[in-house]
């Protein structure tokens, strides 16, 4: 019969450096003389100078602090499957320093004369000892390392060969010539201009270019008086025309309008003025070619004047947001560029629906993003969360204002799911009737929801209190967050259903910070780090904040940056949440990149053995702001 106990330490063991060198059958062999240890928190192993024991050790659940000097400087932080207490054991000499259990942990002792003839014989357990041993500690949360969780090797890895060559890539440029004879007069081409929106037409003779004339010819020549709306074309257009060849680098069209001063370039066939055109080339083009730039995007999404030409913006957007997290750009200004791109994709979404309704909307209107997006958090694409606010009307109105609204955020939901945001499967959306109301059809809602506290309404406030205005008038948002902010100070035992509301988040680890993984379903064994790290502190820095009656900060960052400026006590708790949410944001983000989802899900077995210490770490705040918010709100009369 096998001895399970020890089958269990071969198991684990096989998978870490150096035991994972050694042949099964010596695994096990060495696996039957191991100790098994159970340490509790803060607990000493050995102390600096202490004679060396007759074992080493393993971690294998839990954490050891390695410690030395009078200050107890911590030099590394050994976690599942790291040796410590090895190398004086080999060099015969005492602890260099002390080992005390960071946590709550169990340790494997290995004796030394056991494992010293495996290391002997196996001459690649042997080189794995004598590289660990010259290169010193490793650990991320080393001094050395220390505060550069998430970004400590970020910055050495090689950046996308496109995005640093992007400026010798080939130009695009539009193939839509508009054009005009010499005879035509400049009223008709300003007519011309307006109705196609270019900034120049191009003058041709028999298809060959011979002038152009631009939106600033037209400015300095025409508008100042200098010549009269009937002039003709021949007079007002700058000739000859510089032309060049449809094949060109970006950087060379850009060289091309600085040598000339110029913001147009006419292309030909063979790059003369003796060929056919066959293009125009814009300072705006070149713009666009240059593309990752947000200053370029959000020009180019204003100049949209359909669903489908926003959809590549955003393709290009998270282009750019991957190359702010190649280059470690800070998660908070990476957070806020992305966002604001995101915004104006919605609003010109909006924008664009409006054009298609038949009417000017009758009264004014919010337009409000929900969720993630409207704490700006929202940098992958996921499925819709918004809403609908409109100004009172008359009862006598009151249908058809709604029908012309929910025929408006029909056309809304439309557009932001061909630009990419999928519909929410909850149908949390402005077309729904039910989040398409006036302002009083919405107080008497959120009133309901406070005064009348049950899990659902809980659920609701959560979402729905995390709004932000994305296109409209602010004044109705503001007179609606008043609303609330009122209602609720007025209602105390709303925060303890919030909180009750907050604390349900499932944890993300188990015994010995084992992580909880999903038990069943289309994610099973997959790590949620939305519901189970993500959640449980945007849901602590919205009771936490509305306690305070701090209106204006959606963001959890800085919901929690807030905080610690109004509670000075728990400063260091409420930054480490905030440091902790954006690494986590970080890490969704990456994920989602790599595998072209939400970033939800995490695969645990695709992931390192320092990301799974990194996302430990954040897992320790979610723990301490748990327990502060209990003991605060008295929650655990609810749970």
């Amino acid at each position: 019969m096998k001895n399970t106990i020890s089958h269990r330490v071969a198991d684990f063991l096989k998978n870490f450096p150096p035991f994972n060198f050694l042949h099964q059958k010596d695994i096990e062999s060495l696996s039957e003389q191991i100790s098994i240890i159970y340490k509790e928190k803060d607990c000493l192993i050995f102390a600096e100078n202490e004679e060396t024991h007759t074992s080493f050790y393993v971690v294998h659940k839990g954490a050891v602090a390695l410690r030395k000097g009078p200050n107890h400087d911590v030099l590394d932080i050994c976690d599942e499957g790291d040796i410590f207490g090895l190398r004086p054991l080999i060099a015969n000499e005492n602890y260099k320093m002390e080992a005390i259990t960071y946590e709550e942990s169990i340790l494997y002792a290995i004796p030394i004369a056991i494992f010293k003839p495996y290391a002997l014989e196996n001459k690649a357990v042997g080189n794995f000892l004598i590289e660990s041993f010259a290169s010193n500690t490793r650990n991320p949360y080393s001094k050395s390392h220390r505060g550069k969780l998430y970004g400590d090797t970020i910055g050495n890895e090689t950046l996308d060969s496109d995005t640093k060559l992007l400026d010798l890539q080939p130009v695009k440029y539009s193939k839509k010539l508009i054009t005009c004879s010499s005879s035509t007069t400049v009223k008709e081409v300003a007519e011309i201009m307006t109705k196609k929106n270019v900034g120049a037409i191009l003058v041709v003779e028999d298809t060959l270019p011979i002038g152009i004339i631009t939106d600033k010819d037209l400015r300095n020549k025409v508008v100042t008086g200098k010549f009269p709306i009937t002039t003709t074309a021949a007079t007002v257009m700058t000739a000859p025309v510089i032309t060049y060849p449809k094949k060109m680098t970006v950087t060379q069209a850009q060289m091309a309008m600085m040598k000339s001063n110029i913001s147009h370039l006419c292309l030909t066939k063979d790059g003369t003025t003796n060929s056919k055109a066959v293009g125009i080339l814009s300072k705006h083009d070149v713009m666009v070619s240059l593309g990752n730039n947000p200053a370029v995007l959000i020009k180019a999404i204003k100049r949209a004047k359909k669903f489908k030409n926003i959809k590549p913006i955003r393709a290009s957007i998270m282009h750019l947001l991957q190359g702010y997290l190649d280059q470690n750009i800070p998660i908070t200004l990476t957070s806020k560029i992305i966002t604001e791109l995101n915004d104006a994709c919605i609003k010109q979404v909006i924008e664009i629906a409006l054009l298609k309704m038949k009417t000017p909307p009758p009264v004014k209107f919010g337009w409000l993003a929900l969720g993630s997006q409207g704490r700006s958090e929202q940098l992958l694409h996921t499925d819709q969360d918004n809403a609908l606010v409109y100004e009172d009307v008359a009862e006598e109105l009151k249908a058809e204002t709604k029908e012309y609204f929910l025929k408006l955020a029909a056309y809304v939901n439309k557009g932001l799911f061909e630009i990419g945001y999928d519909y929410c499967p909850a149908e949390m959306m402005a077309s729904n009737p039910k989040w398409c109301l006036s302002l009083s059809e919405w107080q008497n809602l959120v009133y309901h929801w406070i005064t009348n506290p049950g899990k659902n309404e809980v659920l609701l406030s959560f979402i729905f209190f995390d709004y932000s205005l994305s296109y409209g008038n602010s004044e109705l948002v503001n007179k609606l967050s008043d609303f609330i902010f009122e209602n609720v100070k007025a209602n105390p035992v709303f925060y303890i259903h919030l909180v009750s509301g907050a604390l349900q988040s499932p944890s993300p680890t188990g015994f010995f910070r084992q992580f909880l993984l999903e038990q069943d379903g289309a994610h099973k064994d997959f790590f949620d780090i939305k519901r189970r790290a993500l959640m449980p502190l945007t849901d602590a820095a919205r009771v936490l904040i509305l306690s305070h009656s701090v209106k204006s900060i959606s963001n959890t960052p800085e919901r929690f940056e807030k905080l610690a400026d109004l509670e000075p006590s728990n400063r260091e708790l409420y930054f480490a949440c905030s440091y902790s949410y954006k690494a986590l944001l970080k890490f969704r983000t990456k994920q989602g990149l790599q595998h072209h989802d939400s970033g939800q899900y995490i695969a645990l077995d695709a992931l390192s053995k320092l990301d799974k210490i990194k996302l430990k770490r954040t897992f320790k705040t979610i723990k301490e702001l748990q327990e502060l918010i209990t003991i605060r709100f008295n929650a655990s009369n609810l749970l």
